[in-house]
């Protein structure tokens, strides 16, 4: 081995170090001196926040790298070297010449797609190990057969890198794999980035890093385009997001929303739980139809009949509305005037709300000619005795009447999308008795559901939001600003000297350079939130893409939601049909995207299971074959030699403490899968763990449900009462471990796990 060739490199990280802290300082040094700089004015504020939210990034980008900020070095038969690193640092020079490449640039390709057959012009590929700043290991690999020249730190298992990653111990928080991206995992994160591209893949096979890291390649091969829409990343649960918030910004990228489902409605936060069956329920795409006839309801026609019927008892007078006006009487809103109000309304094909003004509108005039009518009438048969101006003063006062717009509100009221779904929920119209009982909620009770969601989304879409006067009161605000501005430039303009008349000394002033309007705008205050922060506020907000883990878990109404935040359909989505388990799941791809994109997407399989040893693969892979003997796992690449075991006991909380005791790893993490009715009881056998929706999963224990695993992975798991667990969610606990697994129970285990399982 040589120690040239790691004195080498380790002078090389230490000054690659060393200019990540020049650049640091840099940056730092610029926003202390930005932030001290108080200004004057708004341009002089606008040019200060500006530079602050420039180099802050910079700064969040460069303190990304500081752990593992090289780990790789490419050495081309032509002569090229290039070291490979999470981002990409440039040396102080005129040239700007690259001291490490980002891992996304095309050159970088290489590390992770050349072999011995295609070796894609590199002669050898050095992986780089580092702790902090220092260099622990170096694994060369020779991709060209002729080249003899060794440094001594060739392997002979070319996969040693990958397995040492592979057996590390977790720590509760995934990390990237910058380091041992493979091909078929390459292919993925660098595909194009239209159109909606499906990564399936069974338990461990990397679809979630994958996802992360072509979430991380699109922002740096697309950052014009995606810098200004976001990217959106939609996880299954709140665990799986802590699980996975450091990924990103380890590679540099802080610009990206990650949220649930249940996050996706400004102002709102699901934070309570359905009653079972009640999320398939509101979950169906029928559920997009029964809301439009919800809110057809709510824009109604006169029912009441008034009381006196006239001389002639055999009329029936046309329901109508009466309508007591302070300065007229009473005026009739009858049932064929506001029909055809409502008829014209919709006509125009607006949301409810934008449609409103509309209905108003008819009603008003109707009423007054009802008015001018009366008011009017030629008691010998003539034409009306009023004129269009007196018809017009009637229109202004009936259109300031109290009485009347609560008339208008009665038959088309304004609506929240929170009224409504409430008012719906309380109400479940157009359900049958079964549905409508498992969704059913008194108005009194507070608070939503992931499930509740996607029905305030669909009802925001319906509704639709009569913005006229925010927008009315932003004009103003901006034709004072111009009127403002005139008057400076006026000011400027009367305050010019004519002491030097002669053409040489002519010189230019404000007004003849600007207008009032353009130096108003330079006064508007700037947003300089990030787009992912302006997305989370904006239900409008369209992503420039859009990822979705766990895919096959989301309800078509949730589709209809995230299909939204997406128009332009440039989607990556990521999931295993066979581990569904939600209830109100799509499951099949097809099912999902035929209603927006027809056949218009491709599919990637990733077959290979890093994560889960062979000997736990072939026990949970009995658990799907039970149902379906035709299921095929992803193929393992590890094994450990240590068989999955069970054991029976009649004291399952002193059991559970003493596998625990047993079976905490020193370094790693121990995860306790179980149903959600055992935690309370499974908690006293477990000191200082807390069960909840947001576990801390970087404890050495932690406690679970099968749901909140999705995603997850731990060195050791042990799965509590099986038979308890439904099919699709125990293959997903018994996919989590690393290493070891085990399972304990009470009563007798499922068939498939009893024959594949050592009894302990």
């Amino acid at each position: 081995m040589s120690t040239e060739e790691f004195r080498n490199e380790q002078q090389f990280i230490t000054g690659l170090y060393a200019r990540l802290d020049d650049l640091r300082d840099q940056a730092e040094r610029a926003v202390r001196s930005a932030l001290a700089e108080p200004g004057s004015g708004l341009q002089a504020r606008l040019e200060r926040d500006v530079l602050v939210a420039e180099q802050s990034g910079l700064l969040s980008a460069l303190n990304s790298g500081e752990n593992g900020l090289c780990f790789g070095r490419l050495e081309f038969s032509d002569g090229r070297d290039h070291h490979i690193g999470r981002i990409g640092i440039r040396q102080d020079d005129p040239d700007r010449t690259p001291l490490v490449l980002d891992w996304r640039a095309e050159v970088a390709r290489p590390f992770y797609l050349a072999t011995g057959h295609t070796p894609m012009g590199l002669r050898r590929r050095r992986h780089i190990t580092t702790r902090g700043r220092e260099v622990t290991a170096l694994h060369d690999e020779i991709l060209d057969l002729t080249d003899t020249e060794r440094t001594g730190h060739e392997g002979a298992d070319a996969d040693a890198v990958l397995l040492a990653a592979l057996d590390a111990a977790r720590t509760g928080r995934m990390h990237d794999i910058v380091q041992t991206i493979q091909a078929e995992q390459d292919r993925i994160i660098r595909s194009p980035h239209a159109g909606v591209l499906v990564v399936e893949g069974g338990p461990g096979t990397g679809k979630t890093a994958v996802a992360l890291h072509r979430a991380a390649y699109l922002l740096y091969a697309y950052r014009e385009l995606l810098a200004k829409r976001g990217v959106l990343i939609v996880g299954p649960n709140p665990a799986f997001l802590g699980y996975i918030g450091e990924v990103l910004p380890a590679l540099g990228e802080t610009g990206v929303l990650l949220a649930t489902v249940g996050e996706l409605f400004p102002g709102v936060h699901a934070t309570r739980a359905d009653r079972p069956g009640a999320a398939a329920v509101k979950g169906r795409a029928a559920m997009a139809d029964v809301l439009a006839r919800v809110v057809g309801d709510r824009q109604a026609l006169p029912e009441n009949v008034p009381a006196g019927s006239g001389e002639d008892s055999s009329v029936v007078p046309e329901p109508a509305l009466e309508i007591d006006h302070d300065d007229y009487g009473t005026l009739l809103l009858d049932r064929t005037m506001a029909h055809e109000a409502r008829d014209r309304a919709r006509a125009t094909g607006l949301p409810h709300n934008l449609a409103r003004p509309y209905f108003a509108f008819r009603v008003i005039d109707a009423l007054t000619e009802q008015l001018a009518d009366r008011l009017g009438a030629d008691p010998y048969g003539g034409p009306n005795l009023l004129g269009p101006d007196d018809i017009a003063q009637l229109g202004k006062e009936i259109a300031t009447s109290a009485e009347v717009h609560a008339a208008i509100d009665t038959l088309w009221p304004p609506l929240t999308p929170e009224q409504l779904v409430t008012d719906f929920l309380a109400d479940p119209t157009y359900l049958d008795a079964a549905d409508a009982e498992l969704i059913r909620r008194p108005a009194t009770e507070t608070g939503w559901t992931a499930a509740d969601i996607p029905l305030l989304d669909e009802a925001a879409e319906l509704l639709g939001e009569d913005d006229s006067a925010r927008r009315a009161a932003e004009e103003r605000e901006r034709l004072e600003r111009i009127a403002y501005a005139q008057g400076v430039l006026d000011l400027s303009q009367g305050s010019e000297s004519y002491e030097f008349e002669d053409a040489e000394n002519e010189y230019l002033a404000a007004h003849d350079i600007i207008d009032a309007e353009r130096m108003a705008e330079r006064h508007e205050e700037a947003d300089h939130r990030s787009a992912a922060e302006r997305a989370a506020a904006d239900r409008t907000w369209a992503f420039g893409h859009v990822i979705v883990d766990e895919a096959q878990e989301l309800s078509a109404m949730a589709w209809r939601l995230l299909m939204r935040r997406c128009p332009t359909r440039s989607m990556t989505l990521v999931g295993d049909p066979a581990q569904t388990g939600d209830e109100a799941g799509c499951g099949s791809w097809k099912r999902i995207l035929a209603p927006y994109v027809g056949n218009r997407w491709e599919l990637v399989r990733l077959g290979v299971n890093y994560r889960t040893p062979a000997e736990i693969m072939d026990v949970a892979s009995a658990v799907l074959r039970a149902r379906h003997p035709g299921f095929e796992p992803p193929r393992s690449v590890r094994s450990t030699g240590v068989r999955p075991w069970s054991r029976a006991t009649d004291d399952l909380p002193a059991a559970l403490a003493e596998a625990v005791r047993t079976g905490t790893p020193q370094e790693g993490r121990l995860a306790v899968i179980a149903p959600r009715p055992l935690h309370e009881a499974l908690t006293a056998a477990l000191p200082g763990v807390r069960a909840g929706a947001e576990p801390d999963l970087t404890h050495a224990v932690v406690l679970l449900d099968p749901r909140q695993a999705k995603g997850l992975e731990f060195d050791t798991v042990l799965v509590v009462e099986p038979a308890d667990i439904a099919p699709s969610d125990l293959y997903v606990a018994l996919t989590r471990a690393t290493q070891s697994l085990g399972v304990l129970h009470t009563g007798p285990l499922p068939e498939e796990l009893g024959e594949a399982l050592v009894s302990r």
